[in-house]
Parts: C-alpha cells; structure tokens; sequence
C-alpha cells in the first residue's frame, strides 16, 4: 500500500496509465487504483503490468494490465476495445510510456572531451536518435489518439503527460531525449488548447532527478558509490537530494481530479526538489 498524498476519490473513473510496468507510472497506477479508479495499467512489457494487476486485485482494487505498444496504432486501438469491455470508457489518461535510449547518448559531455574509444556528438546513430524521439513523442501522441475518443464524446476528462526537467535545460550526454521532452511540454499546450472547448484538460509533470533502471548506471558506480555526475545533480539541486518516485504523486493525483484543478489546463508543474530554482551560485 501507498501512503497516498492527497484523498482524492476517484470512484467510478476508469485511469489508463501507460507505461504501467516501470517504477514511475507503475507508483500511479497504484495510486489511482488505491483512490477508487478503474485503472487499466499498460506496458509492452506484458510480466510486469499483469504482476501489477494481479497484485492490486488481491488488495481488493481494479486493474487490468494489457499488453501495449505505444508506437502502434493499430494495436492500441485493439487494447482500447479490450478497456472498453472490461472497465468502460477512458475518464483520465497518464502518458507515461517513454525513455532514453544508448545510441542517442554520448559518452562525454563536452565534444573536446571527446575520445577515439568514447561516443561523440558526430558517433550518435540516427536510428537511435529517431527512436527516442518516437517513444517519447509518438508515444504521447498515438495514446492520446486512442483514448481521447472517449473523452471528446462525453465532453469531460483529463490527459496528463510526463515532461522532464530536461524540457527546460537540456542535459548534457542526452540531446535527443532532452529535445524530445520539449517536446512534449509544448504538446501538452497544443493539446490543452486543442481540447479546450470539448471539457478536456490537459496538463503534464516534470520530474527532477530519480533514480530508476534507466539511470542507474549513469548515478551510481558498481560499487554503490555516487559518479561524478550524481555529485553534479546534488550540487546543483539546493535541496541536495533526488526526487522519490511517490513524490510525483500528488501532483499526479491533484492535476487529474476535476474538483482540485478544474481551471487548470496547459501547465507543466515541475517537481524536482528545487533543481530549476537554483542558479548554482
């Protein structure tokens, strides 16, 4: 069980959480299910999200975890028809589904820096830069095409996308992703404005510094000790210390629920222990 943030109830809402299988929206499928929602968790990873599920029933909450690819309309469309039957129409939609990839990070932070054995700017694989770009913005785009047909005909719902900090000030090593959460911020406006007239909100999160299975390798040696890059982020964070995935939590549970922010739409609220509040001096 979660020590939830905020008791919102959200009783009789039916929640799709895209990339329900990982760390981050795996912690907000279960907020919602513990909040009352009908939460239908999806990840291409099939394990994890009926793991999840499975779990969430024997606590006496509703879920379903579905197989999803998020690049794939045509089988998004199917798993929609699958939510359909087994828990109704989609009241909220969290765009979790999203990541980095290797082949679009380099190995050094500044070109000069830049080895024969290492990855440089000029080393970094077109293909992998395009899939970083597809996952995090296609992967937005494509859901949200799925699931909002709910929403516009019952003229009320909420969309809630996962920015980042990066979408701010881009982070070194990591161009593509950083440019695809800025993405993603202003897709959130675009679809906020889009939606306006239909009752739909849309609004996004950016999460400051985690530590999850992505980032692992980049934060802390074999040897569990923080890198040089890790003592850069705590530096430059006054709060000197990474943000917990159930932090993101009540920001999550509060944009989404239409009592708390019903005249809230096209903000990216950031929560990053005070990272972009910080100038470094």
């Amino acid at each position: 069980m979660i020590n939830l943030p905020l008791n919102i109830d959200f009783s009789g809402k039916v929640v799709v959480v895209t990339g329900a299988g990982g760390l981050i929206c795996g912690a907000m499928a279960r907020a919602f299910a513990q909040s009352g929602a009908k939460v239908a968790a999806l990840d291409l990873n099939e394990n994890a999200v009926k793991e999840l599920a499975d779990s969430l029933k024997a606590e006496g909450f509703i879920c379903e975890g579905y197989k999803a690819n998020v690049l794939d309309a045509g089988a998004l469309e199917e798993v929609h028809q699958a939510v359909l039957r087994d828990l109704g129409e989609c009241d909220i939609l969290v765009n979790g589904a999203g990541g980095n990839n290797p082949r679009a990070t380099t190995t050094n932070e500044y070109q000069h820096e830049a080895t024969a054995e290492g990855k440089s700017f000029f080393d970094l694989e077109p293909d992998g830069v395009d899939f970083v770009f597809k996952l995090n913005f296609q992967g937005t785009l494509l859901p949200t095409q799925a699931f909002a047909k709910d929403m516009v005909a019952k003229k009320a719902g909420c969309i809630l996308n996962i920015s980042s900090m990066n979408a701010y000030t881009p982070l070194t090593k990591i161009p593509a992703y950083s440019a695809a959460k800025a993405g993603i911020s202003n897709f959130t406006q675009w679809l906020a404005t889009h939606f306006a007239g239909t009752g739909i909100r849309c609004n996004a999160i950016a999460p400051g510094f985690l530590v999850s299975a992505q980032n692992k390798a980049l934060l802390f040696n074999e040897d569990g000790t923080p890198t040089a890059r890790s003592a850069k982020i705590l530096n430059g964070t006054p709060t000197n210390r990474f943000v917990d995935a159930d932090e993101l939590l009540g920001a999550t549970l509060f944009l989404c629920d239409d009592r708390s922010a019903s005249a809230i739409t096209g903000v990216v609220l950031p929560v990053d222990a005070g990272f972009a509040a910080y100038s470094g001096v």
